[in-house]
């Protein structure tokens, strides 16, 4: 890869800021990288929860060949899953990228691009089987996940794991671990319930609830145009 490279995360009003600043916290640190978070316009973006905001620096209109495209997940996941604007930019940079990855639901809007069709995938265990829906192979007990150029990260913190496996990709295995330790990434976590496998079937209950929960009405109601698309979709591909 060439010396100066760029990367592109996508920002959206509700995604989920560990989604994006997880890889961006890494990311930055590679030499040369030119990183930029993007969105439809440029400007503030309210994270999911409130309260929080971040900021898109350039629009996906001048942001035309990243070398590294990053899809973040969120809350509001099913509206960028019908915007076309933000799926024919996924396309037409997917086409270029070295490398396109998500993190959490941001598989699914790959999905929704037709990015992961027929590909082996991860996203948040709560999505999973949203990701077979749109065509792509579901890998739930791995937290990282490439097919080819295509690199897919399980839930929110996983991001961090995301990047630092690309960081390694672009400026080789010594530098991943430096930015490793810089940012002392070293997961010992209080309880050992981090994934659906270890959760007991009440912690699960409670964690369904809260996904359940935190999905905003004006997104449940695009389930429906969500799947009418890929149905047309599967109709006119065979995929």
């Amino acid at each position: 890869m060439a010396a100066s490279v760029e990367i592109a995360i996508l920002l959206y009003q509700g995604v989920t800021a560990l989604d994006a600043v997880g890889p961006w916290e890494v990311l930055w640190r590679i030499p040369g990288a030119q990183v930029r978070f993007i969105g439809k316009e440029v400007g503030p973006v309210v994270a999911e929860g409130g309260g929080l905001l971040l900021g898109a620096t350039h629009s996906i209109s001048e942001t035309i060949c990243p070398d590294v495209v990053i899809v973040p997940g969120g809350s509001t996941t099913p509206s960028q899953m019908v915007d076309d604007e933000v799926l024919d930019w996924l396309r037409k940079v997917h086409r270029t990228s070295v490398w396109t990855a998500s993190v959490c639901t941001g598989a699914l809007i790959l999905g929704a691009a037709g990015i992961l069709k027929g590909q082996p995938a991860t996203t948040h265990w709560y999505k999973m089987g949203v990701l077979r829906i749109m065509g792509a192979k579901p890998r739930p007990d791995e937290r990282v996940v490439r097919s080819g150029k295509v690199v897919t990260a399980a839930g929110v913190s996983a991001g961090i794991d995301l990047a630092l496996w690309l960081a390694g990709e672009i400026a080789g295995r010594e530098r991943a671990e430096a930015i490793q330790l810089v940012i002392e990434y070293d997961r010992h976590p209080p309880f050992d319930a981090g994934h659906i496998s270890k959760a007991s079937k009440e912690v699960q209950r409670l964690a369904n609830k809260m996904m359940d929960d935190s999905m905003p009405a004006d997104q449940r109601r695009l389930v429906p145009k969500i799947a009418w698309n890929r149905f047309l979709d599967l109709v006119r591909t065979g995929q």
